[in-house]
């Protein structure tokens, strides 16, 4: 989709009802998510976090957004996708400052630069132990990304109409915390198969522009 027509669109985000759980739970990889999310509500040991879904031109105005591959090391997230973002550090204002400074520090999107338009369905990680609060923001023009260089692998840059269509969806055999061998839900982006936290999120980012750009 043309950006300039997108970015018409999107605003209209801001007074929109979140789909919220029930679309992260189509995409979740295990069944007692929500049980496993109020026991850590009840222990308030989690750590927080934040991400950001950033939308954007590419060099031909077509709309995109931003993931990230990380890189491999010894962790539950180790070479997984996922959005630019991080961990709440006692420096941070709140969890949209936290999103902000985490994509400027991962792929370097300068944070004056995004406009933030939605605060989405906040998520539970069990793997991590960490409560993920996620935004979706834009910037309107292309930008000069710059993977860091010690969390990073690869950048990915995904069209908007790869990620609407119904093929992008699927589901896949895959070695997880869980279990060695479990069907997961998963969307299929650039060559990767995005699932857990980031595909739970993405589906309820897809069901707004769905409702929005039909």
């Amino acid at each position: 989709m043309d950006f300039s027509e997108f970015n018409e669109r999107i605003v209209k985000i801001e007074k929109m009802e979140l789909p919220g759980e029930q679309f992260h739970l189509k995409m979740a990889p295990i069944e007692r998510l929500l049980e496993l999310k109020k026991l850590a509500r009840e222990k308030n040991s989690a750590k927080k976090a934040a991400v950001l879904v950033l939308f954007y031109p590419s060099l031909t105005n077509e709309t995109h957004f931003v993931l990230i591959l990380r890189k491999t090391y010894k962790g539950v997230h180790s070479a997984q996708i996922g959005f630019p973002g991080g961990k709440w550090e006692e420096g941070d204002l709140n969890y949209k400052e936290t999103a902000l400074r985490e994509a400027e520090e991962e792929v370097g999107m300068p944070a004056n630069e995004v406009s933030v338009l939605k605060e989405l369905t906040e998520i539970y990680i069990p793997p991590s132990n960490f409560f993920v609060q996620p935004y979706l923001g834009v910037t309107t023009k292309y930008p000069d990304f710059v993977a860091q260089e010690e969390e990073v692998e690869a950048i990915l840059e995904v069209p908007l109409q790869e990620f609407l269509v119904d093929g992008a969806r699927t589901t896949e055999i895959l070695a997880t915390s869980y279990a060695e061998r479990i069907q997961v839900p998963a969307f299929l982006l650039q060559g990767h198969v995005v699932w857990g936290a980031t595909a739970m999120m993405l589906n309820e980012v897809r069901e707004m522009l769905k409702q929005l750009l039909s």
